[in-house]
Order: structure tokens, then C-alpha cells, then sequence
């Protein structure tokens, strides 16, 4: 028997959905059935979801859309945050009124998600919210958190590295330049101009992208980078190899090149989710929110994201 919250959720969910592919223009919000939890499932009733490239990348076409096994008519976002408003037959380990966060794989923005309780990628999960957490910064963890995670396991920094991580004032670069600091690395973080404090506030050294970063890291750091992650494209990965970079400590996530390792949030160790959490109620860690809008401004709020330039997370409140 399903157990469900003292006052069940009745009537329509409002939720983001795309009638076809393409850019923010085809985001609508409609009002839809609310799903039940099913068998192993959990509903959440949702209060946040943050945003990622990702969640316009995949959406931008079908060819794409197929390659995440999406189809029409399909949702929008991956990262939640919310309680739990249902739990279905066998699950075990959750309860209505439970905090919670996790991902829902393009069906995030919505007011309510429905995920496997045992569920383990970001495509269809929870995680306890842990205390000293709110709902917005839970919301901006899952996709970046991993793939941040990733990445830094990918080049291993540590006591006495220097790592140059490129595109570091963006959504994963919040997270990756604060893990690698954590390690006891010195990070060197591109970003624009206009980026320099805020890369400051995370814990890197700021630097200009573009012509003649070589120049510009040698500059700053004349005993040498000994690690890099490209989190934008591979400026930073040609850079590195510049600058003698061994190809085994180099790492992208957004582009492919022969040699370099490339990490996403499904290569992220088991727990490393939770640590991250762990980090960000402690103190430890802690996550820029650059801008949040009601899930009636969707369409403002993607065009925001997809410029590239925000300083920190984007957050739809539900």
C-alpha cells in the first residue's frame, strides 16, 4: 500500500514541457496530471530545480534528444530539490516529508517528480537532504557536483599540484575549483575579466581566456602547471599540453580529444554525491546562486544560463 503525505496532493502539476525541439522559445509551462509513485518509486513534491548546459543541449534537437533517449512530448531539467509527498509498494529508506535532492532526467521543473528510491545516476534519483542544506543550493548539486567530482578524480590533484582549470567561474567550475582547493592543490581558474572576484571568492587565481594564456599562466605560476581541466571546450587543454602537461593529468568534460581523459557525472565515484553535500552543510563548500525565477520565467531563466556568463547557479523556485 502506498503511503502518502497527511495531505495528499489532488488536482493538475504544473510543469515545464516541449512540444517539439529547439531553444528557449519552444519552453512552456502546462498543467498536467499528477503522477503517482509507483511500485519502488518515490513522488517529491518539487521546490527547487537548478539548471545546467546540459538541459538546452539535449533539448536542442532531435538527433541529441534521441542520444539521451528522449522523445515528444518531453520535460525540462535534470536537478531537483524538494519533500516527498508519496512513497509506492516495497520502498524502504523514505518517508513523506522526507527532504530530498537528486536528479530526474529532463523532467526536473516540474511540481512534482516521480524517481526509483534505490535509483543511482542522476538521471533518476534521490539522496536525504542533509540539515544546514536549503532546498535552492540542494537543487544545484547533482549534475555539476558529479561531473566536478569526475573530473577532479580524473587528474588526482593534491599537496604541492597546480592546476589550471579553464571555464572555472561557470556551474561545475563553482564545484571544481573549491574539490580541487579542498585537495590541497593550487588552482589557477580562466574566466573574463569581468569574472576575476568572483574566481577569487571560490579560492582560484583568476586569469584572462583567450590569446596568449600560455603567456599569462607562465606569468603567475613560473614553477609550472602540473594539472588542468577543460570545463568549456579545449583552450585550456591545448594550453596545458603548452605548457608540458603530461596528457594523463589533463581532463575535459564538454569536448573530446585524443588522449585526454573526459568525465561526466555518470564516471563519479559511488558517495561522492553525498560528500558533496556533506561539504556544503559544513561550510566546507559553498554554492553562488547568480540568479533564481519563478518556473513562469523559464524561458528567461534558460536564455540567462545558456549565455555562458553567469557567475554560479541558475534556479527555477517551484
Amino acid at each position: 500500500m502506498q503511503a502518502q503525505s497527511k495531505q495528499p496532493s489532488t488536482g493538475g502539476s504544473r510543469a515545464v514541457q516541449l512540444g517539439s525541439f529547439g531553444g528557449p522559445e519552444i519552453l512552456n509551462v502546462r498543467e498536467l496530471p499528477v503522477p503517482p509513485a509507483g511500485p519502488g518509486q518515490i513522488r517529491v513534491r518539487v521546490t527547487a530545480a537548478g539548471l545546467n548546459p546540459m538541459d538546452w543541449i539535449m533539448t536542442a534537437d532531435a538527433d541529441t534528444a534521441a542520444r539521451f533517449g528522449l522523445s515528444l512530448p518531453a520535460g525540462f531539467g535534470t536537478d531537483y530539490a524538494g519533500v516527498v509527498d508519496q512513497v509506492g509498494d516495497g520502498v524502504t529508506g523514505f518517508a513523506p516529508g522526507d527532504r530530498v535532492f537528486g536528479g530526474a532526467l529532463s523532467r526536473a521543473v516540474a511540481d512534482f517528480v516521480v524517481v526509483d528510491a534505490t535509483g543511482e545516476t542522476a538521471a533518476n534519483e534521490a539522496h536525504h537532504t542533509p540539515d544546514g542544506v536549503d532546498d535552492r543550493t540542494a537543487a544545484t548539486l547533482t549534475i555539476a557536483g558529479r561531473t566536478a567530482s569526475a573530473a577532479l578524480a580524473a587528474v588526482d590533484p593534491g599537496p604541492g599540484d597546480t592546476v589550471l582549470i579553464g571555464g572555472a567561474g561557470g556551474g561545475v567550475g563553482v564545484f571544481a575549483v573549491q574539490l580541487a582547493r579542498l585537495s590541497g592543490a593550487r588552482v589557477i581558474g580562466t574566466g573574463s575579466a569581468r569574472s576575476a572576484d568572483h574566481l577569487r571568492a571560490l579560492g582560484a587565481e583568476p586569469v584572462t581566456y583567450g590569446e596568449g594564456l600560455a603567456d599569462r599562466v607562465r606569468a603567475i605560476a613560473p614553477d609550472g602547471v602540473t594539472a588542468a581541466i577543460d570545463l568549456h571546450g579545449v583552450e585550456t587543454v591545448h594550453v596545458a599540453r603548452k605548457l608540458g602537461v603530461p596528457d594523463g593529468r589533463i581532463c575535459t568534460i564538454a569536448a573530446q580529444v585524443d588522449g585526454v581523459a573526459a568525465a561526466n557525472g555518470a564516471n563519479a565515484a559511488p558517495g561522492a554525491l553525498e560528500e558533496i553535500a556533506h561539504l556544503v552543510a559544513t561550510g566546507r563548500l559553498r554554492v553562488p546562486v547568480a540568479a533564481s525565477f519563478p518556473i513562469e520565467e523559464i524561458r528567461r531563466a534558460v536564455e540567462l544560463q545558456a549565455g555562458r556568463h553567469v557567475q554560479g547557479k541558475v534556479v527555477i523556485e517551484l
